[in-house]
């Protein structure tokens, strides 16, 4: 598979994982594949940025993982002069505010399963692969679970609540998670 042809897939596996994802529907309300395309481009972004980093994960067409290594001092929030829709910056900043600067870390953006694999225990698989990646560079891992039904597996894979959630504006709640990372 080329590198081209793996980004489009995890674009794809993402925007079928979290179409009717509450958050998603919060930031793209319109109809379902209007809210596809510009998830699609809110993806694109990432999953490269993944890829070039090297912590892209995938298994094959059913689940991808979006790791992003943060350095101290990195921040998720682009700069204001980075033009973006109004809900978009309202959850990346709201987000912002709870991720963490002061320590580098494997930052989860986003971890989809294919619908019709959902449950199957794939896409906990490759957050312990990705886990194991932490752990083995001495890193503690950062993500935000975006529904209620997906912290519990967090929490099974060592990752703690950041206090309460982040209440979207007239929207659902997402949840900060950290996870130190393990002794080798």
């Amino acid at each position: 598979m080329t590198p081209i042809q793996r980004t489009q897939d995890a674009v794809r596996i993402l925007c079928d994982a979290f179409l009717e994802d509450a958050p998603m529907r919060w930031l793209f309300p319109g109809p379902p594949e209007q809210r596809r395309l510009s998830a699609g481009r809110l993806f694109e972004g990432a999953v490269a940025e993944s890829a070039a980093a090297g912590t892209l994960a995938m298994t094959g067409a059913d689940a991808v993982a979006v790791w992003l290594p943060m350095p101290v001092g990195a921040h998720v929030a682009p700069p204001p002069e980075v033009e973006l829709p109004e809900r978009v910056r309202i959850m990346v900043e709201l987000l912002a505010q709870r991720h963490s600067t002061d320590r580098a870390h494997l930052y989860l953006a986003f971890l989809g399963v294919a619908p019709e694999r959902q449950g199957a225990g794939i896409g906990g698989a490759l957050l312990a692969e990705g886990l194991r990646r932490a752990d083995a560079e001495g890193l503690p891992a950062y993500l935000e679970a975006s529904s209620p039904r997906n912290v519990p597996l967090y929490e099974r894979h060592g990752f703690h609540r950041l206090g309460e959630p982040v209440h979207l504006p007239d929207g659902p709640p997402v949840w900060p998670m950290w996870r130190e990372n393990k002794e080798n």
